[in-house]
């Protein structure tokens, strides 16, 4: 069920499937050991959770404060690349997840650059 309070970010579908993936990865670490909750799990959740929030906080900025949210975004998605691979590397994920999530960080790192280069084209026009 929709709020019926409403923001514009809500609706840009970079800001759902960074939700989306936010979402995975903190159902993903809670098959993480007790002893990683502070480090890796940590970790991973934050940078995940960082897509969202990036892409939220810089959309009511302008064009060129939202680029410069859009890149941490952007740093961010790599983050969890790293975390992802150590998740895989130290047994807390599959090589099916690890997969999974590569693919989820390509396809929003490509949709960022996207919205980056557009971002950039209106700034140039102006």
């Amino acid at each position: 069920m929709k709020s019926k309070y409403h923001f514009k970010f809500e609706d840009l579908m970079i800001y759902n499937k960074a939700i989306d993936f936010g979402e995975s990865v903190n159902n993903q670490i809670k098959t993480f050991p007790k002893e990683e909750m502070y480090r890796l799990a940590n970790q991973f959740i934050r940078a995940a959770d960082s897509l969202a929030l990036n892409i939220a906080e810089g959309s009511a900025s302008s064009e060129e404060q939202f680029n410069q949210y859009l890149q941490k975004a952007w740093d961010s998605a790599h983050e969890c690349i790293v975390c992802s691979t150590k998740a895989k590397i130290r047994g807390f994920i599959s090589q099916d997840q690890d997969e999974q999530n590569r693919e989820d960080i390509t396809e929003l790192s490509k949709m960022i650059t996207s919205f980056k280069r557009h971002l950039k084209s209106k700034m140039d026009k102006k």
